[in-house]
């Protein structure tokens, strides 16, 4: 276990576990205040895009204490990328969270060679984020999130045995779609912030089919972002237009899901988005 967020995030231990297939992962812990769990045993909520996500998300631990709206006690574990590979974060993460056989829409590319001529990055960066996509192991990870993190997090927390949560935003979003339709069994609530499902080809509608009438048990929120549909850039106005068709064939199918539109923009959407996912499916 490293020192090195003692005093920057109150209650949260890390460490870097390596996964079977040779990813080298860091995991942040948040436990609630005063958690115990000879006491109590929470279940646990994972967080993708730990780099991220984890400075915007976990603080928000202390809603477990707000008097006006309680949430159910859980214990966060915030997933990411360790050592040299941090810096690396926003392209690994195309490797670990998109789907098998995901194309790769004109749109995005479009948007990340924008990137390159804003100098928002280089091109051998833009070629090496566009890299990741061309093997994507979502399917991997999920194995690695489930059958290798999850045993040691309830070992070494004592965590409660259900009850578990999955949130994911942008690509995460797009994971924990993916998650959800695999029927997955570990997570009992799924949240989806702005999910990129970026194509009609997206393997999300090919999941949708195979689902035939049966139906995932777990609980699934996704939000939108109202200026993704109503700015003036096309991966992101898509992006909203394939999610709202997912959500028209699940409550045609009468899934459990529920969903919200927030008033923000694709960067500045995350943390609503968690705080929605909390509010709607662990209100205590």
């Amino acid at each position: 276990m490293s020192t090195m967020w003692n005093g920057c995030l109150a209650d949260t231990d890390y460490f870097e576990p390596r996964s079977s297939g040779g990813h080298d992962y860091g995991v942040w812990v948040t436990t609630p205040p005063g958690y115990d769990p000879a006491t109590t045993r929470a279940p646990v909520v994972y967080v993708l895009d730990g780099n991220w996500t984890v400075g915007m998300t976990a603080p928000l631990i202390v809603t477990q204490r707000d008097p006006m709206q309680r949430i159910q006690p859980y214990v966060q574990v915030s997933v990411g990328y360790a050592g040299e590979q941090a810096q690396h974060w926003a392209r690994l993460r195309n490797r670990d969270l998109v789907p098998p056989g995901e194309p790769v829409a004109e749109e995005f590319i479009d948007a990340v060679e924008m990137g390159v001529r804003t100098g928002a990055m280089t091109r051998e960066e833009a070629d090496a984020y566009l890299a990741e996509l061309r093997d994507t192991r979502a399917d991997a990870f999920l194995d690695f999130l489930t059958a290798e993190l999850h045993p040691r997090i309830e070992r070494d927390y004592g965590t409660a045995a259900s009850g578990h949560g999955l949130f994911g935003y942008s690509y995460g979003g797009l994971f924990t779609l993916y998650a959800w339709l695999t029927g997955n069994t570990l997570f009992e609530s799924i949240g989806a912030g702005s999910p990129g499902v970026a194509s009609v080809d997206s393997q999300i509608f090919a999941q949708l089919r195979e689902l035939g009438d049966s139906k995932p048990s777990a609980k699934l929120h996704v939000t939108f972002n109202e200026q993704e549909l109503l700015g003036n850039l096309p991966i992101y106005q898509n992006i909203t237009k394939h999610t709202a068709t997912v959500l028209h064939n699940l409550t045609s199918r009468g899934e459990t899901v529920t969903s919200a539109i927030l008033r923000e923009t694709h960067v500045t959407g995350l943390q609503a988005s968690f705080l929605s996912y909390l509010r709607t499916c662990r209100a205590g």
